[in-house]
């Protein structure tokens, strides 16, 4: 898994961590209060960092981040609404907007929805396995076809 990392396969840009929890929009908590929840609130926003530090070294026109937790309340539709919080953080999102992400993708939700999209339109897509099965159970799986700069006839390493 990339955990803050960055890298390039094919012209395509990858950029990934595993993310955190900590709810979405206004119900997300803010660093207030004890410690303890001042480290929890943290973390996120260090996560959401390490995130917006691989996407920013990365300088091809297709990006793609892979999380494991969701960056959008949208592919958590479904799940019991009181784990909301432990499923993911709007934290995550932001990134994928400033650096125009092609296309993201999480695990986590297994009870979610397959798609969803950020607040500007980026397509997020719930790829746990559960889930998958469930919806695609004759391809459970994403294909996902970006723009980029290796000519097609490049073999693939």
């Amino acid at each position: 898994m990339l955990d803050g990392d960055a890298t390039e396969i094919l012209g395509i840009g990858f950029a990934g961590t595993k993310g955190f929890c900590g709810g979405f929009g206004p119900r997300a908590p803010g660093s207030w209060g004890e410690p303890m929840i001042k480290q929890f609130v943290q973390e996120a926003v260090n996560e959401a960092l390490k995130l917006e530090t691989a996407l920013f070294r990365l300088r091809m026109p297709s990006r793609v981040a892979l999380l494991h937790y969701a960056p959008v309340a949208s592919t958590i539709a479904g799940e019991p609404p009181e784990i909301y919080p432990f499923l993911g953080s709007s934290r995550l999102e932001e990134p994928l907007e400033r650096y125009s992400v092609s296309a993201a993708f999480h695990g986590h939700a297994h009870r979610g929805q397959a798609e969803g999209r950020t607040t500007n339109g980026v397509p997020v897509f719930n790829v746990s396995w559960p889930l998958l099965q469930k919806v695609h159970p004759e391809r459970p799986f994403h294909v996902l076809e970006l723009r980029t700069a290796v000519p097609a006839e490049t073999p693939v390493p």
